[in-house]
């Protein structure tokens, strides 16, 4: 069984999706929290069962006979909560049903010292893989595209980015990482320990987001710079969650200091195909 945590979410379900087309759909497993919502991929063949990273109980039922497992990192430090901890518990389960490999979302950003919270609990949950003893690989994803869209909404539909000082991305989309996670989960190659950064080709930051925007609609939008107390002011006012403003501003400190400006072929050649370039993601949203 190839089985993939996360699939209600964008990575998950574009993952499960292309698994389909990569092995025969009883080969394949998903782990949920509602596996009520799931109905249309239980009907399909695929089987769908509750796995909390909370409950190792229903881990160990969710993953039973698995070879490989996708492992789709914890979000919970935006609310408050202990991602790690969440991540012992899956890693532990995998270890004890005996898991022939654990494939984790990491983010190109890992590193102890990383300026943005989520970049220094990837690093600490690579460094619980390293010592676990089972087979692993980090998938070291760039930073999604769509994020992009999702943190300047207000600013494009107004005609101005408004941000702290911030750097260069190499952005990508969960569709080019999904495709080649499943690809990876599927084993058609074997990448131990962390991979290469898997991210687009060109870096972009916030201006060039204005102008190609600007292009890509015809409106004219621009860049403003605020500052990080400005930022931070204006989402405590609008009730933002302490983890969620963070790992907000860890963004830019992280952003500003290069961590997600390091574009590497690995992604285009697991692909065979360059990734999708930003300027096509913005001319398919709605902006």
């Amino acid at each position: 069984m190839l089985i993939v945590t996360g699939a209600t979410g964008q990575l998950g379900r574009r993952v499960v999706d292309h698994l389909r087309i990569l092995v025969p759909t009883g080969r394949i497993g998903i782990s949920t929290r509602n596996p009520a919502q799931e109905a249309k991929l239980a009907e399909a063949g695929i089987r769908v069962r509750r796995g909390d990273y909370d409950d190792a109980f229903s881990l160990r039922h969710a993953w039973e006979g698995a070879e490989r497992v996708l492992l789709v990192s914890s979000n919970a430090a935006a609310n408050g909560g202990d991602p790690l901890a969440q991540h012992r518990v899956a890693i532990e389960v995998a270890r004890e049903i005996g898991v022939g490999r654990l494939l984790y979302t990491s983010q190109i950003s890992a590193s102890p010292e990383s300026r943005f919270p989520p970049g220094r609990d990837h690093a600490a949950t690579e460094a619980m893989l390293a010592e676990s003893g089972l087979a692993w690989t980090a998938l070291r994803h760039g930073f999604y595209a769509e994020r992009a869209l999702g943190m300047n909404a207000r600013g494009f539909a107004q005609g101005t980015l408004s941000g702290p000082q911030d750097g260069r991305v190499a952005w990508v989309t969960h569709e080019d990482l999904a495709e080649v996670d499943a690809r990876l989960l599927a084993g058609d190659e074997i990448i131990d320990g962390p991979t290469p950064p898997l991210t687009g080709t060109e870096t972009l930051d916030l201006a060039d987001l204005a102008r190609l925007a600007s292009d890509v609609t015809g409106r004219a939008i621009t860049r403003d710079v605020v500052s990080e107390e400005e930022m931070e002011r204006a989402a405590r006012q609008n009730d933002v969650p302490e983890g969620a403003i963070a790992i907000m501003l860890g963004y830019f400190r992280a952003a500003r200091a290069g961590e997600f400006a390091r574009p590497d072929p690995t992604l285009a050649r697991l692909l065979g195909r360059d990734p999708v370039p930003m300027r096509d993601v913005l001319a398919s949203a709605s902006i």
